[in-house]
């Protein structure tokens, strides 16, 4: 066989070269593979570096986002002088900086179920780095829809999830997938996200890495993969634990009586679009609206039950009233008059509504709709985000 690397290359590459069961072979795997990285953030941050480190020939990243300053907590492709940069662009720029060996492709676009397939089927293995539960599912469907296997992982303030979804075994048959485990997702709110929880900095670095490794076994065939098991990490306790994942009978891909053959409305499936209907509606109005009636003589109060560090990173002249103080200080709140609640995306403010309705028979509050980040993009792009 041709040897397919440079005198620099198999310099580079030498300590994986003289491991007895990768050497030549795996290295020459991965100079080949296209591995698809999809979100460059916290996860996709040592991913990418280890993923171009190890050689990984192709890699192609999909991410739409710009370069923020809380991205830098965990985000460590960046830096300060990036800030305001596409994410793609920037982490292509630092990967192939780190290894000019390799090809980097930008997708700078956001994954939908309408560009999906046609850009997983371009690549041998997708890896999941992104923090949202529509972007999952549909992630995970496009890669049992196009055959291709799905390195996973997700994190959450100091806890942590891994594991290789749809892998192609030896027999020709595919290991379980994200829906054995979650046929659907959980009621919206129920699971906050990343920047509604927090999560601590070094985390994602630890379960990205362990992402890169579980490319580089799938691809090289070294090792046993997390097919078929869920790696569970507690980063407070530094516990762990390792779950078996099998088939469900009711999975909507592959059971035993599927009912999903393409990809659907994630949106709208997670219960985030339009109209979701697992939580009773509040009334809400648009940034744009509110911004009107502040400058009437009769404005409405602005009540902002974000935590005080987040009052003190951005705000919009509301009163402070943090969501778990709401209970205790319900007779500090007006009937008589319009109140407008807010947090950063509007969750959490329509969660305080209901309860004030539901349990103190409130009938004057309006949700802003989006929150302090719909504000930011509609009415005062100077504010800071977060």
């Amino acid at each position: 066989m041709v040897n397919p690397f440079t005198k620099a290359e198999l310099e580079r590459y030498s300590r994986h070269l003289i491991i007895p069961e990768f050497n030549l072979e795996g290295q020459r795997k991965l100079k080949e593979a296209h591995v698809l990285v999809i979100g460059s953030g916290g996860l996709g941050s040592p991913m990418l570096m280890y993923l171009a480190a190890a050689g990984v020939g192709h890699i192609g990243i999909v991410d739409f986002d710009v370069i923020e300053d809380h991205n830098l907590q965990r985000q460590v492709l960046f830096g300060v002088d990036q800030v305001g940069a596409s994410k793609a662009q920037s982490a292509k720029e630092r990967i192939l900086a780190l290894n000019p060996h390799i090809d980097v492709t930008v997708h700078e676009t956001r994954i939908t179920s309408e560009n999906a397939l046609e850009l997983i089927e371009q690549y041998d293995v997708v890896a999941d780095g992104t923090d949202n539960f529509p972007t999952r599912y549909l992630v995970n469907d496009a890669c049992v829809l196009a055959g291709k296997t799905n390195v996973y992982a997700s994190i959450y303030r100091f806890e942590g999830q891994c594991s290789v979804f749809n892998h192609l075994r030896p027999d020709g048959t595919r290991g379980p997938n994200y829906r054995d485990l979650f046929p659907s997702p959980p009621p919206p709110g129920l699971v906050p996200s990343c920047s509604e929880g927090g999560v601590i900095g070094v985390l994602p670095g630890i379960l990205g890495s362990l992402q890169a490794l579980e490319v580089i076994k799938v691809i090289s065939g070294v090792g046993d993969v997390l097919d078929g098991r869920l790696f569970l990490f507690d980063a407070a306790t530094f516990g762990t634990r390792t779950l078996k994942v099998r088939a469900n009978p009711k999975n909507p891909l592959t059971g035993d009586n599927p009912t999903q053959t393409e990809l659907i409305d994630y949106e709208m499936f997670c219960g985030l679009g339009e109209a979701p209907v697992q939580e009773r509606a509040v009334k809400e109005i648009s940034p744009a609206e509110l911004a009107e009636q502040l400058k009437g003589s009769a404005p409405p109060l602005v009540l902002d039950v974000r935590e005080p560090y987040e009052y003190a990173i951005a705000e919009m002249g509301g009163t402070l009233m943090p969501q778990d103080t709401v209970p205790e200080r319900v007779g500090d709140i007006p009937r008589d008059q319009p109140v407008v609640v807010h947090c950063r995306s509007g969750v959490r403010s329509a969660r305080v509504i209901r309860m004030l309705e539901d349990e103190h028979g409130f009938d004057n509050l309006l949700n802003l709709k989006g929150g302090i980040l719909a504000w930011q993009e509609q009415v005062d792009p100077a504010l800071a985000r977060y």
